[in-house]
């Protein structure tokens, strides 16, 4: 990572690829801090760092690292700078940048960011590279420059086998891609997605949806909403979206559980 380096570099740190998704919640940090994170980790910046963090496709351009394979992504697509009292995204690139909430930052446009977590996808035109930014929230009043745990407790996330993993993310693909108005994809799709991913094993729709049916099954001891006595016809999607819908407010689900569906590597 070479890309533009300024500012006091102890105020700048690495995050390795090792590192746990920001949705999952921020270790102690000052207020204002950014946070973004690749496929192959990223950095965290305070924000009187005077540091622009570079990201785009060309590895040893940027500092941080997304869509690396695919060539529709910019060698350096856009840029992160701290800009009067917050982080400012800027698209450097071609491909449309879409926040949550399917709103789009064209090439050439900008937009703050904010102090929340932001999951962001570069949108090729076959696939969908995920950026994740946060900032950390703001502190309560205290002694300048103190350093405050500034996230909340996360949710206990619902333990999974990796199996049911990788066929709820297919599942529920549409939901971290944070599309508008999302539904589980068909029982097709996510058999289509597993034998891709696993070609040794014998994938189809019904040995798809019957992993589906047991993870409801289990949870449905703790959780409302995912047995079929539970929801007045018709029952739709109903009991998939119930579902998906506990395992993204737990964050036993995140965006980055997509580079799954890439396969290893």
């Amino acid at each position: 990572m070479t890309a533009g380096t300024q500012g006091p570099l102890s105020k700048v740190h690495l995050l390795p690829r090792d590192t746990t998704s920001l949705a999952h919640g921020l270790p102690a940090a000052r207020p204002g801090t950014l946070f973004v994170r690749g496929a192959n980790g990223g950095l965290s910046v305070s924000p009187d760092a005077g540091f622009e963090v570079v990201f785009g496709r060309a590895e040893l351009d940027v500092h941080v690292c997304v869509g690396r394979d695919d060539p529709h992504v910019s060698r350096r697509h856009g840029r992160i700078s701290h800009e009067g009292s917050g982080w400012v995204l800027h698209n450097l690139g071609r491909l449309a940048i879409r926040f949550p909430g399917s709103r789009l930052v064209l090439g050439g446009h900008w937009a703050e960011l904010p102090v929340a977590y932001s999951p962001l996808f570069i949108i090729g035109p076959k696939r969908e590279h995920l950026l994740e930014v946060r900032v950390a929230a703001s502190a309560p009043a205290g002694p300048p420059g103190e350093l405050c745990q500034v996230e909340t407790p996360d949710p206990e996330a619902w333990d999974l086998s990796p199996v049911e993993r990788l066929v709820l993310v297919s599942l529920a693909q549409r939901y971290l891609r944070q599309e508008p108005w999302p539904q589980p994809v068909t029982w097709a799709q996510v058999a289509d997605d597993l034998g891709r991913l696993r070609p040794g094993e014998q994938w189809t729709p019904k040995r798809a949806a019957h992993i589906v049916t047991e993870t409801r099954k289990r949870l449905s001891a703790s959780v409302a909403g995912l047995l079929e006595e539970e929801i007045p016809p018709p029952l739709g999607n109903a009991l998939n979206h119930n579902l998906i819908t506990e395992l993204l407010v737990t964050a036993t689900l995140v965006p980055e559980d997509l580079l799954l569906l890439d396969g290893p590597g």
